[in-house]
């Protein structure tokens, strides 16, 4: 994202304990911020009268605290009893600071959000989302967002963060695509679809911003697939930079394999292998995964692509993840190129020390041009 100063999220005098938990968020700068998008909405922007609640909905009641309490059964909990002179309304948290119990003390105006259920001696909210008002405190003329965030984050807190990110620094909203191609595709504006969905208007299709169908998502839907398609390309170019040996083989033992496999290969083997042996002539690194069913003859193309390095001067490592794989790996390849001109070597851990050294010393003397093992391949001496 553009922006022409790298500011911390969270301000130095704020102590490092909320840039800790930003980082959690895989939060460090200001404008990664912008992009913190809420994961659902709530709409703060009404008052249900606590005599119209309906169990099984969310709701955003506004009442006067009759009694606090702390209860003992069948657990520890604080409990609120709500009043708005024609209903009660239970509040009710399992887990509280201190804080909160002071903040919801007798007499208090509270504002609270949270879904509504039955309980024991009437309506209740487990656990909301509450703020302490005054008489005639205006409401939020936008839906409200909810953040991802980790323990100790409040909402609140994340919400004002997040808010001053979008007015701070004009550059965290710079477009990021041109007319030509954001026109055409009738995407919204960069800046206009991360307002939107950090302030979305009352009028909005909440179904749309939560079910990620709404304009604005899908403008930052394009901008991640512009982004990832970007990187896979700067990741191809830099691996094309890089050198590796090439293998083109002389096609003397990949011929000879041909001629003595019991099996015509299909026309999908017959395809890859012609790919894997251009990869392998090319002077830059191959980066290349076989995918097929248990019995679809993957490890023909495999054997076929060891000849070809072996025709190139170069020794061949191919590695099982389990003895028993390993083994079978050898016993399969040992038949198909037995007489062939070539030597190979079986490591695994449970060979007998004798054998191990003697297969060692095969493949670092280069008389064993074909090492078959487990993950003892992995060893400085091979």
């Amino acid at each position: 994202m553009p922006g022409s100063k790298k500011k911390p999220a969270a301000e130095p005098k704020a102590g490092n304990t909320l840039a800790d938990k930003l980082a959690r968020l895989g939060i460090a700068r200001e404008q990664d911020l912008v992009l913190h998008l809420p994961l659902r909405y709530e709409d703060h922007t009404q008052l249900c009268p606590l005599a119209a609640l309906k169990a099984g909905q969310a709701w955003q009641v506004e009442a006067t605290i009759v009694t606090t309490e702390i209860q003992y059964r069948p657990r520890r909990q604080l409990v609120c009893l709500l009043e708005d002179g024609e209903a009660q309304l239970v509040l009710r948290f399992f887990h509280f600071y201190p804080s909160q119990q002071k903040a919801l003390a007798p007499g208090k105006r509270v504002r609270a959000f949270g879904d509504v259920r039955e309980g024991h001696f009437g309506l209740e909210i487990v656990h909301p989302s509450f703020q302490v008002v005054a008489p005639g405190t205006p409401l939020p003329d936008r839906l409200t967002p909810v953040y991802p965030t980790t323990a100790g984050l409040a909402q609140d807190a994340l919400r004002k963060l997040v808010h001053r990110a979008l007015v701070r620094d004009p550059a965290y909203l710079a477009e990021t695509l041109p007319p030509w191609t954001r026109e055409p595709r009738r995407l919204w504006g960069f800046g206009e679809a991360v307002r939107y969905l950090h302030e979305p208007p009352t009028d909005a299709s909440q179904a749309a911003l939560d079910e990620r169908t709404h304009p604005a998502w899908t403008r930052l839907k394009f901008d991640e697939l512009i982004a990832q398609q970007l990187s896979l390309k700067i990741h191809r170019r830099a691996r094309a930079r890089r050198r590796a040996p090439r293998l083109p083989g002389d096609t003397t033992l990949t011929r000879a394999l041909y001629a003595r496999l019991p099996f015509t290969l299909t026309r999908a083997q017959q395809r890859v292998i012609a790919e894997i042996r251009r990869d392998l002539a090319k002077a830059e690194p191959m980066q290349r995964l076989l995918q097929g069913d248990v019995g679809s003859g993957k490890t023909v193309v495999a054997a076929l692509a060891a000849l070809q390095a072996i025709e190139s001067g170069y020794q061949v490592a191919f590695m099982a993840p389990t003895e028993i794989l390993a083994e079978q790996h050898y016993r399969k390849l040992a038949a198909w190129l037995d007489g062939l001109p070539l030597k190979m070597a079986w490591l695994s851990g449970g060979l007998p020390a004798k054998t191990k050294r003697q297969a060692k010393a095969a493949i670092e003397s280069g008389e064993a041009q074909f090492a078959i093992g487990t993950h003892m391949l992995f060893q400085d001496e091979v």
